[in-house]
């Protein structure tokens, strides 16, 4: 069986730090799902716009070589100490660095180089080769209530919580208007490694053409500068 690419979502990560750990959790974040030339038929898409939520099936870049897997990981979010099974766990480390993610579709938009498909809550970074797009069905893919495992868990509820952001230097003002939301809600998620607590440390993330430097205690976020991204 081949796999081939059918597409690349475009965002305003240009790498993977940063990225929300899941998709769905800051419905700010947007990318455009751009067709390569085979699949720029817009027979492809026709129907689409009476969805509300997309699945996509997409690739990881893990930087390790194919085949070369474990079978339990360190989640972050438990410390990096705690062992998991690889089946248990999103992690990206997996026998086949396949990514599935769960997006709002913003629109469908028809141009000469074919479709391209507006969507939120991204959780993938700048280029992402895309296998394959499917429909999200209420009736069916959804299970209110269910068992999370590991990640019912207190210190995972924890861990999730919502970090205050300020920006004392009003560093955020650098950015387009339209992505200021984004980057503060993207911030209130505590993007830093979950085995890395020193509050002194300045992080770094790439985020709609800025880096963007913030400290954090765990509790509040410190924004201390945007610079261009060179």
């Amino acid at each position: 069986m081949n796999t081939e690419v059918i597409a690349h979502i475009r965002t305003d990560f240009p790498e993977k730090f940063g990225l929300p750990r899941q998709s769905g959790l800051v419905e700010e974040l947007e990318g455009v799902i751009e067709f390569t030339e085979k699949y720029r038929d817009p027979e492809a898409v026709r129907g689409l716009e009476g969805f509300d939520y997309l699945w996509l099936i997409w690739q990881f870049e893990t930087g390790k070589d194919p085949g070369e897997w474990s079978p339990t990981v360190r989640p972050p979010r438990l410390g990096g100490n705690t062992r998991i099974g690889v089946f248990a766990t999103r992690s990206p480390f997996r026998p086949n660095p396949i990514g599935l993610s769960c997006v709002r579709l913003k629109s469908v938009e028809y141009t000469p180089e074919g479709p391209k498909i507006h969507v939120t809550g991204i959780d993938m970074r700048d280029k992402t080769p895309i296998f394959d797009i499917k429909p999200y069905l209420p009736y069916a893919d959804a299970h209110p209530g269910a068992a999370a495992g590991f990640t019912d868990s207190e210190t995972e509820k924890e861990n999730t919580k919502l970090l205050w952001v300020e920006d004392p230097e009003n560093a955020l003002s650098k950015l387009p208007e339209e992505k200021r939301q984004g980057a503060i809600k993207l911030l209130e998620q505590d993007i830093r490694p979950g085995y890395q607590k020193d509050p002194d440390r300045v992080y770094g993330v790439g985020f709609a053409g800025f880096n963007i430097r913030f400290t954090s205690d765990g509790a509040k976020v410190t924004v201390v500068g945007a610079d261009p991204l060179e």
